[in-house]
């Protein structure tokens, strides 16, 4: 039977000692007044006493519930009520074989909502990731998946709630569908690992539910063969940083956003070399060494006569307020010449005429090029040295196809037509 009462322990006249309960439970007096709850057990063959927090003496007319929503095991202050409970609860515990001080510390917090877990995952894990991924990781998220899912509890997450969650971007937008669903299984796994869930992400039922996505349309590229006829005349015409950026681009393979974001200090016109970044390099976050051929220092001195070259902060092709030109800059190029093609196709372009016109050289060089990322493997077995030189020798193949005689007028303008 219980010997203690709340009267008693609210008693301010208690001598300092020890004032058993009942089951292991007691109530211990400390000469200053102080009082805490103690658990003796038996453990291992060993007599213990655990501690389980201070004596919550607030009457029961005082006490707020408001936001309570704390766990006992996480509670410093224990009522009467409160402390029998959690001596219970520890005694089955240990009884079952477990051990008392983890059973006291273990996290008995409801596991968090998708939206919840979601935050803490990308805290954890985004340090590794390209800012523009960590950027979009939340915002997809945001947008996609925390309507439906975000108040969700992540243990009770399936397959179906996912598969069903992506439906309406499953056709229409499917690109943004896949990395949206890997994003949800990247936070699932997360959740697992952290004892929140009790499996990892459903990644073969979702698949099996929502199917396969609808490809997405490569990027509308030139053929290879009329590609010189179009540069030289991009070249005939006069000056424009949209279209002096796209020659750029093209003569060095190079996509339109690290056109914009290049700067005169990444420019080393003598060694023939460009080298961007790696914080400019959002694909693999690592620096790239572009060699220039010919056509491409042909372009840059044509640049330096309407930019700052004497800075090396300064933008190769900046807008009038300092800052980069616009992606429609250089898009409007060839929109404006009615041609069915965009600037990022040329990089295909190039691959297929590398392919076609150098077998000779190796696909990793290639690949190298378009500053795709290479298995260092591959660059290993040609040696860095002659891995930069081969690429070197590529491109100034490139420059000097981009510069030939060749004209392909005809072929052009019906692509116009």
């Amino acid at each position: 039977m219980p010997k203690l009462t709340t009267k008693t322990i609210e008693s301010e006249k208690l001598a300092p000692g020890r004032y058993a309960d009942g089951g292991g439970l007691y109530m211990l007096v400390k000469p200053t007044g102080a009082k805490s709850w103690v658990l003796r057990i038996q453990h291992n063959g060993k007599r213990r006493d655990i501690g389980l927090g201070s004596v919550d003496t607030t009457p029961l007319r005082l006490k707020s519930y408001v936001a309570d929503d704390l766990t006992l095991e996480e509670k410093k202050r224990l009522t009467l009520a409160e402390a029998r409970e959690l001596a219970v609860r520890m005694s089955n515990a240990i009884k079952a074989g477990r051990d008392p001080v983890a059973e006291r510390q273990k996290d008995r917090r409801p596991p968090p909502t998708f939206e919840e877990a979601a935050k803490v995952t990308h805290a954890a894990l985004s340090h590794g990731w390209a800012p523009k991924t960590a950027d979009a990781f939340l915002k997809s998220l945001e947008t996609h998946i925390y309507p439906a899912l975000g108040s969700r509890r992540v243990d009770g997450i399936e397959a179906d709630d996912i598969a069903e969650t992506l439906k309406p971007i499953w056709t229409t937008k499917p690109d943004m569908a896949k990395k949206v669903r890997q994003r949800v299984a990247t936070v699932l796994d997360y959740s697992h690992a952290k004892k929140w869930r009790t499996k990892e992400a459903p990644r073969n039922s979702v698949r099996a539910l929502t199917g396969k996505t609808k490809k997405g349309g490569n990027f509308p590229a030139m053929p290879y063969a009329d590609v010189p006829a179009y540069y030289q005349e991009l070249e005939a015409a006069g000056t424009s940083k949209g279209r002096l950026g796209l020659m750029l681009a093209i003569a060095t393979c190079a996509r339109s956003i690290e056109v914009r974001e290049a700067r005169w200090g990444h420019i080393d016109a003598e060694r023939r070399i460009w080298t961007r970044p790696a914080e400019l390099m959002r694909k693999n976050n690592e620096e790239h060494v572009v060699t220039l051929n010919s056509a491409a220092l042909r372009v840059l001195a044509r640049i330096a006569e309407i930019s700052d070259s004497s800075k090396p902060e300064s933008l190769l092709l900046p807008n009038a307020k300092g800052t980069e030109i616009s992606d429609m800059t250089i898009s409007k190029i060839m929109r404006d010449a009615k041609l069915p093609f965009v600037p990022h196709g040329f990089r295909s372009s190039f691959r297929d005429w590398a392919a076609e016109q150098h077998p000779e050289i190796p696909d990793p060089v290639a690949e190298a090029a378009l500053s795709h990322s290479v298995p260092d493997a591959v660059i290993a077995a040609y040696k860095r040295t002659t891995f930069l030189q081969m690429r070197r020798t590529l491109l100034d193949h490139w420059s000097q196809f981009l510069l030939s005689d060749r004209s392909n007028v005809v072929q052009l303008a019906a692509a116009r037509a």
